[in-house]
């Protein structure tokens, strides 16, 4: 399995100054206007993903936000409010007396939220079949640690959990019995988010090392996701619609692409796709091979994700081909080069550039 991430980044972009982001904390990705929710202290943002920020109604929130059906539901400091996806209007406001620090949020998909209370240790759920009306329950009193972060795994009928502190684990509550466990204690400080994709993976951020981690289904395997220098990146959010993952950092957002190109050995090797010298110099060329004949595409994308060069779109006959990379004139830099086919194959190589040729 080989994957590719497009990469796309918010930094600078030229809006109005009450518009930029200042304190984004967590992202949320609304499929009713096909956008993502930005919590940024105050005043929650709506982002097209393309640099394009608008305010969100006069909602705010501070830290999690959640999506149930045409309801987008938030973490305002001690409270839980809700607002219609189409009005922006508020729907729900529950304030919740006595809690120390409302942090991270979920949902189960139908009508009960789950809030983290970072400070004191806590873990609620929250009835919202009836907005106008909601209620909530503590049902973990003691979690062992800071949580922060929370994710539902109906499969499973439990909440995940990731914690702060250094060597920071991930927790889980068993739903059946409200009994909290460890699934895994990292080497990572101060985990701040978890989500998950469509294929069972779970994606974690955390401060330090700040970076990405992606573990299997059981968390049995771990590996860093290959994105640009992240700083502080707090409550990921992550779209099955688009095979996206947001990632907000205080002043800057970031979304990435996480297709997957579902590319089996078989394929790949069949494929024989390869750079022959890299890091590129004058010699290079890349070569692949076909069993059949077939429509071949040949692209080139920066680090940023951003397409910068097709080399090929053309059929090609059975064999094996050559392409010079000479001639590519690019500047220093990390490159991906993805060979896609018309039949749906895709595979991705990285290249890298010490030198302009």
């Amino acid at each position: 399995m080989k994957s590719f991430f497009k990469l796309i980044f918010l930094f600078n972009v030229t809006l109005l100054l009450s518009q930029n982001y200042q304190s984004a904390e967590s992202v949320e990705y609304d499929p009713v206007n096909n956008q993502w929710l930005v919590a940024n202290g105050s005043r929650i943002i709506a982002d097209d993903g393309e640099g394009n920020l608008s305010y969100f109604g006069t909602g705010n929130a501070s830290h999690g936000m959640e999506v149930i059906g045409n309801n987008l539901f938030a973490v305002a400091s001690n409270s839980i409010k809700g607002y219609d996806l189409n009005s922006e209007e508020e729907v729900m406001n529950l304030a919740m007396p006595g809690v120390s620090f409302l942090n991270g949020l979920t949902n189960d998909g139908e009508n009960t939220l789950y809030v983290t209370d970072f400070s004191a240790g806590k873990i609620y759920s929250i009835d919202v079949t009836d907005v106008s009306n909601p209620s909530y329950t503590e049902i973990v009193s003691n979690t062992g640690g800071t949580p922060n972060g929370v994710l539902f795994d109906g499969t499973n009928n439990r909440l995940l959990f990731v914690t702060w502190g250094s060597n920071a684990k991930i927790k889980a509550v068993d739903l059946g019995t409200n009994q909290v466990s460890t699934l895994v204690t990292t080497s990572l400080s101060n985990i701040d988010g978890i989500d998950d994709d469509s294929e069972g993976n779970y994606y974690i951020s955390s401060w330090s090392p700040a970076r990405i981690t992606k573990y299997n289904n059981d968390f049995s395997v771990s590996e860093i996701v290959d994105t640009p220098s992240l700083n502080s990146p707090a409550d990921i959010g992550y779209s099955q619609s688009t095979d996206v993952l947001g990632i907000p950092m205080g002043s800057s957002v970031i979304f990435v692409d996480l297709a997957v190109l579902s590319v089996s050995d078989e394929d790949f090797n069949t494929f024989d796709f390869k750079i022959s010298s890299n890091p590129i110099n004058e010699m290079s060329y890349l070569q692949f091979s076909l069993k059949d004949s077939e429509t071949v595409t040949l692209q080139i994308y920066n680090s940023l994700g951003m397409l910068i060069k097709t080399l090929m779109n053309e059929e090609k006959h059975t064999g094996t081909h050559q392409i010079s990379l000479s001639e590519l004139k690019l500047s220093n830099g990390v490159y991906f080069l993805k060979l896609s086919t018309k039949s749906g194959v895709s595979v991705v190589k990285k290249m890298v550039l010490d030198k302009t040729f």
